[in-house]
């Protein structure tokens, strides 16, 4: 099994390492400091559940590792309609595509039977320039659990968590799917095939979807936000208003907000990836996880206020702090260039 990680940051790296230490054929594709650092001393991973080092190859050139079985997609949402040079030359005929994103994916509607089924999101598929590189059939959905973050370059430290649910679009029990869960498992991972993996990204984008946004706008933290009993409200507004969408799509997601509260304060004193790109001075991811939903809403008819003033206040202020492309709506926005992370 041949395996490219697309951006081998924090989560890729680790999930390679994953990958290569069971066993698989891992090409990490990186750049700058972190790519010269993994050449030289291999991918050393910092975890609770026990340190380790792997090596696998590492290059900056997808044309030196040719097509493979499956590409991980480690990229930001944002970036995946101009990856094209990246994945380009990875990809063969029966290629799978695992994006490792955060938020609603450019293939939700794909195969989704019902009103809506084909349906284009613009915020995350704008003009079907996602559609156009990533081709909605190769894609096997994700829905990453793992909390890690990069100690230094080529340093990956593994907070928590090791579940990467996966499933088809489709919601078949797929022989590509299969083949992937073994060999993660087999790299100690835990990989359940989900037949309904929609319900698992509105569970990940009920936190998503409350805390980030929230996160830039207050500077605070996650067991901050959850313990001021102001902010506490609002995020359970805005899960209230995610389910909702997410019941007019036909998804009921198995998890109570009181238990979703729970799990995101016992992450205590952490700064969300939204919150962490802001203070960067990083583009904001808030494409795929509030612009996505908002536009949901609108195809739905849902209210959705909460979501709705949070979302036109995290876009002006990606604007105003220099962290949006354009001075749009906050529903497309597109690089000139992919970014490896």
């Amino acid at each position: 099994m041949r395996i490219a990680v697309v951006g081998a940051g924090a989560i890729g790296a680790y999930w390679g390492a994953a990958l290569h230490r069971g066993g698989a054929d891992v090409h990490l594709i990186a750049r700058n400091d972190n790519l010269r650092a993994m050449q030289k001393n291999g991918v050393r991973v910092l975890s609770p559940r026990g340190d380790f080092v792997a090596h696998p190859h590492v290059t900056d050139s997808p044309a030196e590792v040719g097509p493979v079985d499956y590409i991980f997609l480690g990229l930001k949402a944002h970036s995946y309609p101009t990856c094209g040079p990246l994945v380009e030359p990875l990809m063969g005929p029966n290629t799978a595509v695992v994006a490792a994103q955060n938020g609603i994916p450019w293939w939700y509607f794909y195969r989704l039977a019902g009103p809506f089924e084909g349906h284009r999101i613009e915020a995350v598929d704008p003009g079907g320039a996602t559609s156009a590189v990533l081709a909605p059939e190769r894609a096997i959905g994700c829905v990453v659990y793992p909390a890690t973050v990069l100690d230094e370059p080529g340093v990956v430290r593994h907070l928590e968590g090791t579940r990467f649910s996966i499933g088809e679009p489709s919601g078949e029990l797929s022989e590509r799917c299969t083949a992937l869960s073994e060999a993660m498992i087999a790299g100690g991972l835990k990989c359940p095939v989900e037949t309904n993996l929609r319900d698992d990204i509105w569970i990940k984008l009920m936190g998503n979807v409350a805390f980030n946004p929230l996160s830039a706008l207050t500077r605070a933290t996650m067991v901050e936000m959850c313990q001021d009993p102001n902010t506490r409200q609002v995020v359970i507004q805005l899960m209230e208003e995610t389910l909702d969408i997410a019941a007019r799509l036909g998804c009921t997601p198995d998890i109570s907000i009181e238990k979703r509260l729970r799990g995101a304060e016992n992450v205590g004193h952490h700064k969300t990836s939204m919150l962490q790109d802001l203070e960067a001075g990083k583009q904001l991811e808030l494409d795929a996880i509030v612009s996505a939903v908002v536009e949901l809403a609108d195809l739905t008819k849902a209210p959705a206020p909460t979501l709705r003033t949070v979302h036109a206040a995290t876009g002006l202020l990606a604007r105003t702090c220099g962290v949006a492309p354009s001075p749009g709506d906050g529903i497309v926005q597109q690089q000139p260039q992919a970014a490896l992370r």
